[in-house]
């Protein structure tokens, strides 16, 4: 039976109306969704953003100085130009830190005899250590130092032996070292070889080498300060409670090192870069110099 145009008319009529408001709503669906999506992918882009601010810890970093000479306790390690770097470890509450620290002249810095042609023969200075240290308060800490100074091993003619610690080499050492604050600009700094050799014994008249422990102790304080500049004043002192001879000193115990040190930044454009100057005079040797360290990073 066929339907008049008109009742035709009016069912397709409602079939097209609900058709529109079925798509009508399908396309509000699909717009609702989208934005809700949009919305959670702001949140999560926010919500990494905010962490990754958060979270500025780095557990690496490495450092590079510039120095007219290397100086370290009373003693110039070497009296020539030389670059230092390190590479560190540090945990996220800052307290533990494991690194290395190396250094090396531009040229040759010091003269040794051969053994087996008794030449002096140049040597520039080489060294690479190890250290640790864990802090126990923002006062007081604990630190453990493989000194390993191989300058003009081989060209004495001996076999470079990076791990040993025999006496005889002479270039491998060990100390323990122990740092107080006594006020925010005031440090107490104790120091002990506890292994290796170096020179850290005494040849005794049989010729048998007897350990010396030399100990080491130093007190640093701030003195002054301005804006990006400061001055701070040092001395320290070296003995042995086993031998007249230490470390640092050829018959007995010793006031080695006293001075002062100026640290200032030193503006560059828009780059600051800082300097220190340190003055040093070491009673035991009558010796007086003047270092500069330029911290490049």
């Amino acid at each position: 039976m066929t339907l008049p145009i008109k009742h035709v008319s009016l069912r397709y009529l409602a079939s097209t109306r609900n058709d529109i408001i079925i798509k009508h709503r399908k396309v509000r669906s699909i717009t609702l969704a989208v934005c809700v999506f949009l919305l959670l992918g702001t949140h999560i882009v926010s919500a990494q953003d905010t962490d990754v601010k958060k979270d500025d810890y780095k557990a690496f970093s490495i450092s590079a100085h510039l120095k007219n000479m290397h100086l370290w306790h009373g003693s110039v390690v070497t009296p020539g130009p030389m670059i230092a770097t390190s590479l560190e470890f540090n945990s996220r509450d800052s307290k533990f830190t494991l690194g290395v620290w190396g250094g090396t002249s531009f040229g040759a810095s010091t003269d040794v005899i051969n053994k087996n042609t008794g030449e002096n023969v140049a040597a520039h200075y080489q060294e690479f250590s190890l250290y640790t240290k864990y802090r126990f308060s923002d006062t007081f800490f604990i630190e453990a130092v493989s000194h390993n100074n191989y300058t003009g091993v081989e060209e004495r003619g001996d076999v470079l032996h990076y791990w040993s610690y025999d006496k005889t080499q002479g270039y491998n050492f060990v100390d323990v070292n122990f740092g107080y604050n006594i006020t925010p600009s005031t440090l107490l700094y104790f120091a002990t070889i506890i292994n290796g050799g170096a020179g850290d014994y005494e040849v005794q008249t049989d010729g048998s080498l007897k350990n010396s422990w030399t100990h080491y102790f130093e007190v640093s304080s701030k003195v002054w300060e301005k804006e990006d500049a400061s001055l701070s004043l040092f001395a320290g002192g070296a003995w042995s409670f086993v031998t007249d001879k230490t470390f640092y000193t050829e018959n007995a115990g010793n006031l080695i090192n006293v001075g002062a040190t100026y640290n200032k930044n030193v503006k560059l454009g828009t780059y600051n870069l800082p300097i220190g100057v340190t003055a040093m005079w070491n009673p035991e040797q009558e010796k007086t110099v003047l270092q500069l360290d330029i911290t490049l990073f």
